[in-house]
């Protein structure tokens, strides 16, 4: 008991977790604002990670559109219903079923 008290008035101490509780709860970068940026970091990467694939499949379906003249067409009738002028395109939407 003498012991903490003597603590108490032990101005280094009290100095010291003064400064403590500054930081971890009163500071423009306490704890719970280290916590939130933390998850908007996690948070990006993930997005990042997901264009840089989206960017790297788009890469890679240019590529072989430019090089593959067969692919270019079957891309162009898929996406975008083009046809030659000799032929006529039928579009099949199958039917959602209700629940």
């Amino acid at each position: 008991m003498k012991r903490l008290l003597n603590l108490l008035k032990n101005k280094f101490f009290l100095v010291t977790m003064a400064f403590l509780v500054w930081m971890i709860f009163f500071d423009k970068n306490d704890l719970f604002s280290q916590y939130e940026y933390r998850k908007q970091v996690n948070k990006l990467e993930k997005e990042r990670d997901f264009y840089k694939a989206q960017t790297d499949q788009v890469t890679k379906e240019l590529d072989e559109l430019s090089s593959n003249p067969q692919k270019l067409e079957k891309f162009a009738r898929e996406k975008y219903l083009m046809k030659k002028d000799n032929e006529d395109v039928f579009v099949i939407v199958p039917e959602k079923k209700d629940k």
